[in-house]
């Protein structure tokens, strides 16, 4: 239906949100959808909605050009002309941008009529499958609009910055190699290659890494990645990331940049002065934090009382303190009062964490109460108490066993207590960076060392010399000069010095075990790239939609990213991943094995 026939369809004078009074007598037009609409007898008043918000009109269904307007109905589509006059006193709406005035229509158009929708617009009490499943009407909220505006916002002040940093953006190719030390890749079948495949890249390390040994001197790309790994609130499948690569540069200069960066785009988009960017190594905030991105806006800090109780003769902690692990504690003031329920569900939240078990000794009314008091003398136990932090009321977390165990075990508690008791000072952001972090980690399911980050990430100057002469035994020690950007708890951004000499890389692959059959297979062109001249260079990546939801104030990834995927790597939107036609499996050469078929079919 039309509530009246425009020639053509008219151009739009002002978005619904941008209209004040400024604009009273003036005649408009204006598009978007009818958000809400209430007849009052002789006059009908809906609100029409665009992405810059909402205004009033006024419709007078007895004018014969607007007669079937009277039709009209949430979520339709609509131009409307008229003159926009300000509201009577007493009708001002004071939460609305737009309160100030009304627009009384003389023309209506119906552009598109819509069904029923299955979700509110904004309805925050509909479930997050339904919400996803009808991702285009969730879009229409107000909320997700101002994430993805937010989103939009954010890309160019990034830009701007950057290239005013003498940086250049350069886009690197989607359809890659695979390499391994990392997560899964995503493989892309070759139909003109048959039985080859290529790779959808994680990051573009070595492509941006190449650039550099191309003279490109300083580079950037807002480019997509992608993992096939298992997701959280904070991960999705593919995702969106700053890329920064900087010739003759050290850590503090890549560090210096990214911190201007930080302060440009909260100012600009939060009004907000950042100043502080403390620096803490991987161990100390692994000792304080338990985690190596601690939210600084936790009060909670970590304890360790391993001298404390080194020889007490309680035979966990001997033992942990005599093979060279770790006593660490947390302590929770206020928090005596827990039941034995409360305190089971913590234990099996620490040992989720890989802890064998937690120990807890709480204060109540005067008293020190612990399955493991009946082992220690009551002065002892007083004394281990208030060295873990102990205080009249409170309660004491304990977990003897390896350091980075012990520490995020405790690290999860800590967070838990924060959240629980309030105690996060949510009214600004907490930036800091984590840099010396391990060079190598031992993997005990592979019996090798792997690296920490990436194979590509030379190690402190002082631990040169270990690396290029294959001393193994001390790998462990090794310090690499990576730096990590945290804000509330969140890695923001992650990067290091890369490796530039072609002795040191190979050392770090022989390092890694790799043959050098595996190195010239997998990396053959890099290595080769590395004996003509290559500049020292650093760089980071940022991890745009965690910046974003940082931004925004939310906490799920999903909420800032158009069509986000499910937990379970679904889009159920377009319900994909989806089936091929069988035709398409042998144009690639590709046969599913019976278990993929039967996977299908379900």
């Amino acid at each position: 239906m039309s509530a009246s026939s425009f020639e053509k369809l008219p151009k739009r004078s002002h978005y619904c949100g941008q209209l004040d009074a400024s604009n009273d007598g003036s005649e408009v037009t204006i598009m978007g959808w009818v958000d809400t609409r209430r007849d009052h007898g002789g006059l009908i008043f809906i609100d029409l909605r665009d992405r810059k918000g909402l205004v009033q009109v006024v419709i007078n269904p007895q004018e014969n050009s607007l007669g079937s307007a009277k039709d009209l109905r949430n979520e339709w589509v609509v131009a409307i002309k008229g003159q926009v006059r300000k509201r009577p006193d007493g009708m001002i709406n004071k939460n609305l941008g737009t309160g100030e005035i009304e627009v009384e229509a003389t023309e209506v158009q119906v552009l598109s009529e819509a069904e029923t929708p299955p979700i509110g617009i904004g309805d925050q009490n509909v479930t997050e499958a339904l919400r996803l499943k009808y991702r285009y009407l969730d879009l229409r909220s107000e909320t997700l609009q101002s994430y993805i505006i937010s989103r939009h916002k954010t890309l160019q002040i990034v830009r701007k910055f950057l290239s005013n940093n003498e940086c250049i953006e350069v886009e690197t190719p989607i359809l890659y190699k695979s390499t391994p030390e990392g997560a899964r890749d995503y493989l892309v079948p070759s139909r003109v290659n048959q039985g080859q495949f290529y790779a959808l890249p994680q990051s573009p390390q070595t492509l941006k890494q190449l650039l550099m040994i191309g003279g490109m001197d300083r580079y950037f790309q807002i480019c997509r990645c992608f993992r096939d790994e298992d997701l959280r609130a904070d991960r999705q499948p593919e995702f969106s990331q700053i890329d920064i690569e900087m010739s003759f540069v050290d850590a503090d200069d890549v560090m210096a940049m990214q911190e201007e960066l930080v302060k440009v785009l909260w100012k600009e988009l939060k009004s907000v002065d950042i100043e502080e960017f403390p620096r803490m190594t991987f161990h100390e905030a692994m000792s304080r934090f338990g985690t190596d991105k601690p939210d600084l806006r936790n009060p909670l800090e970590l304890g360790d009382i391993s001298e404390v109780v080194k020889d007490c003769g309680f035979k966990v902690f001997d033992e942990t303190v005599a093979r060279g692990d770790v006593v660490k504690c947390l302590a929770v003031e206020g928090a005596g009062d827990l039941s034995r329920a409360q305190l089971d569900k913590l234990t099996a939240l620490s040992k989720q964490m890989g802890a064998k078990g937690l120990v807890w000794i709480k204060s109540q009314n005067g008293e020190l109460n612990s399955p493991i008091a009946k082992f220690f003398e009551p002065d002892k136990f007083k004394q281990i108490f208030e060295a873990a932090g102990g205080k009249e009321g409170g309660v004491v977390f304990v977990v003897a066993d390896q350091f980075e165990v012990s520490c995020s075990a405790l690290s999860a508690l800590r967070i838990h207590f924060g959240k629980e008791r309030n105690l996060i000072d949510t009214s600004r952001d907490r930036f800091m960076w984590v840099t010396d972090f391990p060079l190598f980690e031992y993997s005990a399911e592979e019996k090798r060392w792997v690296a920490r980050h990436h194979p590509f990430t030379t190690c402190v100057d002082e631990d040169l010399d270990k690396l290029v002469n294959g001393e193994s035994a001390q790998f462990g020690d090794l310090k690499a000069k990576a730096y990590d950007l945290v804000c509330n708890g969140y890695e923001l951004a992650g990067g290091s010095v890369r490796i530039h000499r072609q002795n040191v890389q190979a050392a770090m692959f022989k390092a890694l075990g790799f043959s050098e059959e595996e190195v010239k297979r997998q990396f053959g062109f890099f290595v080769e790239a590395l004996k003509y001249g290559t500049p020292p260079h650093g760089g980071v990546a940022w991890g745009l939609d965690r910046l974003v939801m940082l931004i925004c104030g939310t906490d799920a990834i999903r909420d800032v990213i158009a069509f986000p995927k499910t937990a379970k790597a679904t889009d159920l939107m377009a319900e994909t991943p989806s089936r091929v036609a069988p035709e398409q499996l042998l144009e690639l050469g590709v046969r599913l094995s019976p278990t993929a078929e039967k996977s299908a079919e379900r």
